[in-house]
């Protein structure tokens, strides 16, 4: 099913970038009966990314092409959702179990509706395959945003994958490409990240467990 209902029409950055964001948002979807559409929908979205991109993207349709279903699906969640690392939601590693990761979540639901669209029904709004969709299909400039906003989360979770030998790791590195080279800063905050954890604070908040079944895209004009 088709995540956003597209009420304003705005101009990319680039078709180059929009077709490996609406890839990856596919790529990282769960693996339910559909995978084989989404892996021919991604394939076919190869033709307009450029390189490097394009050939990160396509190590990961590769390796998915080889597993069924069922054995793709296990080792989705033990990947995504049993590794606290290697989670996809954005406003882990930068909220924690906090107060502040509600409104953080809350400014990517705010952006969603101030591009004209609600946010997804029964998704989490800072999940990586939702706002990747968002900034190819929605919003490119402000989904752009969000991801240059979160680029420390996304270089901890390319880098738990890249130490799982994740296949998937190969996809969010397509992404990393799309974005400028992270900053010294920005690479002191992932190291801290990855050798303190996310903030700490209980509230209450439940842990998100949702998977994420992306419809069929349109490839970038």
């Amino acid at each position: 099913m088709k995540r956003f209902i597209h009420s304003l029409r705005r101009q990319a950055p680039g078709p180059a970038d929009r077709a490996v964001w609406q890839a990856a948002s596919l790529l990282l979807a769960y693996p339910d009966e559909q995978l084989h559409q989404r892996l021919d929908a991604a394939t076919a979205l190869l033709a307009y990314a450029g390189a490097p991109s394009a050939d990160l993207l396509r190590r990961t349709v590769a390796a998915l092409r080889d597993r069924d279903p069922m054995s793709a699906a296990a080792d989705y969640v033990e990947t995504f959702d049993m590794r606290r690392r290697s989670t996809m939601f954005l406003t882990y590693w930068t909220g924690g179990d906090t107060r502040n990761r509600g409104m953080q979540m809350l400014a990517f639901a705010t952006a969603y509706r101030e591009a004209g669209v609600e946010p997804p029904a029964g998704e989490a709004p800072d999940h990586l395959p939702v706002v990747l969709e968002f900034a190819a299909t929605v919003d490119p400039e402000a989904g752009r945003r969000l991801l240059l906003a979160h680029r420390a989360p996304i270089d901890v979770l390319h880098r738990a994958l890249t130490d799982a030998g994740s296949p998937y790791a190969y996809t969010v590195a397509a992404v990393c490409e799309t974005l400028p080279a992270a900053t010294d800063q920005e690479v002191r905050n992932v190291s801290q990240l990855m050798a303190s954890g996310p903030p700490a604070e209980a509230v209450g908040l439940q842990p998100f467990t949702a998977t994420v079944s992306l419809g069929m895209p349109k490839v970038p004009s």
